[in-house]
């Protein structure tokens, strides 16, 4: 899910909680960059303890749509009718923001009425979807980091990075195939469901449903999960009921992520707690390796975001909580929009939050951890023996 469109609309959301052909881009580790460009200078009044956290850390944004709005789902219906691809600055809008690398994430399924919609058509727009990453990504001179090996390296050489992410597997319709398919295109984190069901093989229940009718994972979720293992895709169980994600950790030998997300405890609002995740259903999360990601929407500012981390924190344990912002890198306008998250934000995100996390207490190890650290350790892990 993306982030609301405007501040307008933020703020009435907050208002309303506060009342309740890829290959060319798959190269191997030592070309992910020509050669080293140096980091980017830091305006004067940043403090050197954050600069210092931030340059160690391969800060990883595991939730973020990069595209502004007007593409948010560059596919088309009828390919006459595609426009240009606007010229976004990427690789410049992550190294602002403070993030070495983002799991860049498109839906296929936000923007289509779905009632109209038939078998092959989430297909048809995942492979247009991929394709306007590829001319994304070759525009900007950088490439998707398949293993752990190369955001390491990306960030040894302070280039910005991404791992490629799909919100919703709608595109598989029963054919286990697609899996590698999108992994030999350079998918490398799976977000197993979004809003509507796979038209042809359903994978699982959908937190926003009002009927789930599932009955959590389906047989062949699990078979799209051991799928993912045996590649080294790593699967995402944001948007899944509770007894999808019991399902899903039950089928999996590696650990998942659930990358944007919050603690039910944070909100009494109906709509926004199915949303959210409890402290038992993250505690198993946690249990089996893996991690949870605290997004925007429980927030107004960078301080209220740091305390729902720290919530996290206690709840599940430092090891277990990372970054998922769900926000878009541009907004609609063309203006940077996660580094706008907040009222209060006006630029650089990670360096904000680490500000604020050592304000809060946190450890400079304990920033690093959630800031990337343990995301990385589940990468690793996910893409161990794989390129």
């Amino acid at each position: 899910m993306g982030r609301h469109d405007s501040n307008s609309s933020r703020r009435q959301f907050l208002a309303a909680l506060a009342g309740t052909g890829g290959a060319m881009l798959l190269a191997p580790n030592h070309l992910l960059a020509a050669q080293a460009s140096p980091p980017e200078p830091n305006p004067p009044d940043i403090d050197p303890r954050v600069e210092e956290i931030v340059s160690k850390t391969i800060a990883v944004d595991m939730h973020n749509h990069v595209a502004i709005q007007s593409i948010r789902l560059p596919a088309v219906k009828n390919p006459a009718d595609a426009k240009p691809d606007p010229d976004i600055d990427l690789a410049g809008e992550i190294k602002r923001s403070g993030f070495s690398a983002l799991c860049q994430t498109y839906d296929l399924d936000h923007d289509w009425n779905r009632t109209t919609v038939e078998p092959g058509v989430y297909e048809k727009y995942n492979i247009q979807a991929l394709a306007f990453e590829d001319r994304l990504l070759a525009r900007n001179n950088m490439r998707r980091a398949l293993t752990l090996k190369d955001l390491q390296t990306a960030h040894s050489q302070h280039q910005p990075t991404i791992i490629q992410s799909a919100e919703g597997a709608h595109f598989v319709e029963g054919r286990l195939e697609r899996v590698e398919e999108v992994y030999k295109r350079g998918l490398r984190l799976l977000q197993l469901l979004h809003e509507a069901d796979d038209l042809v093989s359903p994978l699982g229940d959908v937190y926003t449903s009002d009927n789930p009718h599932l009955g959590g994972l389906t047989p062949f979720g699990a078979q799209v999960i051991k799928e993912c293992n045996r590649l080294g895709i790593i699967v995402d169980m944001a948007h899944a009921t509770a007894e999808t994600v019991k399902g899903a950790l039950k089928a999996s030998t590696k650990p998942l992520l659930v990358s944007h997300t919050g603690l039910m405890k944070e909100t009494t609002n109906a709509d926004m707690r199915r949303r959210l995740i409890s402290k038992e259903s993250a505690l198993e999360v946690a249990a089996a390796g893996g991690v949870v990601g605290v997004w925007w929407r429980l927030s107004g500012s960078v301080k209220e975001y740091v305390a729902g981390v720290r919530s996290m924190v206690d709840a599940i344990g430092v090891d277990h909580v990372g970054i998922g912002t769900d926000t878009y890198l541009i907004e609609p306008n063309g203006r940077p929009g996660t580094d706008r998250t907040w009222p209060d934000l006006n630029g650089r995100f990670f360096y904000a939050v680490a500000g604020e996390m050592l304000k809060q207490g946190f450890a400079p190890n304990e920033i690093g951890k959630i800031g990337g650290g343990n995301f990385c350790r589940v990468f690793g892990k996910v893409t161990a023996g794989h390129a």
